[in-house]
């Protein structure tokens, strides 16, 4: 085996001590590369000066043989925090943009108009610099770029018109399309603009890989059609899940995870409890990024359910909280991408517990859904649907498993053989 030839450069944003689905992406497919006999480097940001939405440090053991450089940035985003909270440690909510008085309003158009691709294009040069030195000391001839943030991978455009290596670029969500640039107040000029980066990207990235195929690589099609588009998913550790053992609730337990905004449609699902909270015994569990107010409303409205909220979760505490339920509730956001699957809903289907999804049927995880033996995607309209999912695996506790088709081949072990596929 050649070391040179098998030695490659991760360039992300979000790495550990930050959490969250797209940290552990990247986190298990370095950790599977070393396993498999390649030696991954990882360039990322100087945790201190991070703008990161949420921290796990219990993530940082799992990479912690991984060479690792971080680096300073210059974060507009921090101007941004200061402009919308007047505090630069709040940083910018994921999933939803405020835009409810003057001031919000103002924040947002600075971020869509202003910070092109994202907020954290301060951080290339510093990136950039340091890439530069780490591939001539050690000989590195493959560099990934995930994002978001996309600014990320104009280092890897750069480092590819330098050095000639083979560059792989990662999406882990769309780009121009994603769902909450709609709310920025994008002019003409700043979308022009950004779809010519996008675009650019794409022409110069020798491999392209997104978490989902469909709608989302046509597009992408649309604008560069001979590029190699690869899909490889978000998946789950099958080491990590097969640890945890399952336990059971006393009560009807309903667990959600993850963040839950006043972008997702949560209100039919809120509805169907109300109706069924004097019938049986539930427990609801809402771990994660809760919005006070969305919490406060469960609460008024559910006042015959035990509901718990403890906050973000560790990744091993929140397996262990899927584990323990009777069904895993998921709310898409609403006007979110139809090809869009989340590394969560992956890890929900490792656990083989029943799933009830809130959104379009017709999208790609609708689809992926209808799969599994105990799990639906319900419009958010559809309350009597979504009351008798609900009253089905109550009356059926404890009795429900969900199997999926072909599970073992979205473990991150084999999606990781998948994409060192694409790198040989």
């Amino acid at each position: 085996m050649k070391a040179r030839a098998n030695k490659i450069l991760i360039i992300s944003y979000y790495w550990p001590p930050s959490g969250g689905s797209g940290v552990q992406r990247w986190m298990y497919f370095a950790k599977h590369l070393k396993a498999l006999g390649w030696q991954p480097y990882v360039l990322t940001v100087d945790k201190k000066k991070a703008s990161y939405p949420v921290l796990d440090s219990s993530l940082v053991s799992e990479v912690e043989d991984i060479p690792t450089l971080r680096t300073s940035t210059r974060e507009p985003l921090r101007w941004y925090s200061r402009i919308r909270s007047a505090s630069s440690n709040k940083g910018i909510p994921q999933g939803v943009v405020a835009t409810q008085s003057l001031f919000e309003k103002i924040a947002a158009f600075i971020r869509g108009n202003y910070f092109i691709p994202d907020a954290r294009k301060g951080w290339r040069p510093y990136a950039l610099k340091a890439a530069r030195q780490w591939i001539l000391e050690e000989g590195i001839e493959r560099v990934i770029t995930t994002g978001p943030p996309h600014s990320s991978h104009w280092v890897g455009a750069q480092l590819k018109k330098e050095f000639g290596l083979q560059w792989v670029v990662d999406f882990r969500d769309p780009w121009v399309t994603l769902f909450y640039n709609a709310q920025l107040y994008r002019t003409a000029r700043a979308k022009n603009k950004d779809r010519e980066q996008e675009k650019n990207i794409l022409h110069n990235a020798d491999e392209v890989i997104t978490t989902v195929g469909g709608d989302f690589q046509e597009y992408l099609k649309s604008l560069v059609h001979d590029q190699n588009y690869h899909v490889i998913p978000n998946g789950f550790d099958d080491e990590l899940m097969n640890s945890i053992t399952n336990t059971q609730h006393p009560k009807f337990h309903i667990v959600y995870t993850g963040l839950l905004t006043t972008n997702q449609e949560y209100q039919g699902v809120l509805d169907a409890l109300y109706s069924l909270q004097n019938e049986h015994t539930i427990c609801l569990s809402l771990a994660g990024q809760i919005q006070e107010e969305i919490l406060e409303e469960f609460r008024v409205k559910l006042d015959q359910v035990e509901i718990i909220a403890p906050g973000y979760l560790s990744h091993k505490k929140a397996i262990e909280l899927m584990k323990s339920a009777d069904l895993l509730l998921n709310i898409i956001f609403s006007g979110a991408q139809k090809d869009m699957i989340s590394g969560k809903l992956l890890e929900y289907i490792a656990t083989e517990k029943p799933i009830l999804s809130i959104g379009d049927p017709d999208s790609e995880a609708g689809r992926f859904l209808m799969q599994g033996t105990n799990a639906q995607m319900i419009q958010p309209d559809r309350i009597s649907e979504i009351k008798h999912f609900l009253e089905k695996a109550s009356l059926k506790k404890g009795q429900l498993k969900n199997t999926f088709p072909n599970l073992k081949d979205w473990s991150r072990k084999s999606l990781t053989q998948k994409l060192i596929q694409i790198l040989n």
